[in-house]
């Protein structure tokens, strides 16, 4: 069965958005060694999972920095659109962008079906709302969660649906220089 992994950036008080969505918070000027460990966790993986709020700036953003890019296989840009990528939509009714595919069935089967076909890993990099209902369907293998040193106070928490208590284990943290610290946790 293939694993499925969570990157999310979150705040040190836990939310992925502030409360109007904002996200001016988060740290994207990461060190060397922070790029070598998203590395280490994607390489495996040959699917990526999206949420249609989230997809609709994240895979024209990465196609337009891959066509302008000088360094695509550096800067993740040509991994990040050769991976075919899965969009949970329930308003689209069909894909708008290249290498996409829409899963517009129940969360928790269609996760399962992937999950059961043959290939490497597969990521999800959210929206929230798309996350948490991975994580309200108890679907996520590993979390990858990288804090940024920013409190919001009030914001979009991943795990608000959750209806009762799961438990993880740690498996790896490791701070960075640029200030943001990843947890690692595994079901």
């Amino acid at each position: 069965m293939r694993t499925l992994k969570l990157q999310m950036q979150v705040s040190l008080d836990g939310f992925v958005a502030g409360a109007n969505g904002e996200m001016d918070w988060m740290v994207w000027d990461w060190d060397d060694e922070l790029k070598q460990y998203v590395t280490a966790i994607t390489t495996p993986v040959d699917c990526i999972l999206l949420g249609r709020v989230l997809a609709e700036g994240f895979i024209p953003t990465w196609a337009g920095l891959a066509a302008t890019s000088k360094t695509p296989d550096e800067d993740g840009s040509r991994k990040m659109n050769d991976t075919p990528k899965v969009v949970f939509s329930r308003t689209l009714e069909k894909s708008q962008w290249s290498n996409t595919v829409l899963a517009q069935g129940d969360i928790a089967e269609e996760i399962n079906r992937l999950k059961g076909q043959p290939g490497g890993d597969i990521i999800a990099y959210g929206g929230g709302t798309f996350v948490s209902n991975l994580i309200k369907h108890n679907l996520i293998d590993e979390y990858h969660l990288f804090v940024n040193p920013a409190a919001l106070g009030r914001g979009m928490s991943i795990f608000g649906a959750v209806e009762h208590k799961f438990p993880l284990k740690l498996v790896r943290s490791q701070a960075f220089s640029c200030g943001i610290i990843v947890l690692c946790y595994k079901r």
